[in-house]
């Protein structure tokens, strides 16, 4: 006979599989969606392809091209070889606030 200690151990047991392959489906979804992200160039277009986007937005976008550290390169700690730049990015958003004395945008 199976007790209710063992039957608990299995219920948990069986519960926290579940979540760790929830977890795991989850997050090998959104690394296929960055694999298959568009490349785009880092050039003077850019700008120009982002404002045109819808929304835009551009929910996952490689960047290809040579940029340059702003103090000093990262390297991996992980894979040797690899290496990285912090750049700085300035994002403008402009807003339309309501006006309920003129009733307009």
């Amino acid at each position: 006979p199976i007790t209710p200690g063992e039957l608990l151990c299995l219920g948990s047991s069986l519960a926290f599989s579940g979540l760790f392959y929830y977890l795991y489906r989850k997050k090998a979804r959104v690394m296929t969606r960055i694999q298959e992200a568009p490349k785009l160039q880092v050039d003077d277009d850019l700008p120009a392809v982002v404002s045109a986007a819808d929304g835009r937005c551009l929910p996952y976008v490689a960047l290809e091209g040579i940029v340059l550290p702003a103090k000093a390169v990262l390297t991996s700690h992980y894979h040797e070889g690899l290496q990285g730049v912090i750049q700085k990015l300035l994002l403008k958003e402009h807003r339309l606030i309501w006006n309920s004395l003129a009733r307009s945008w």
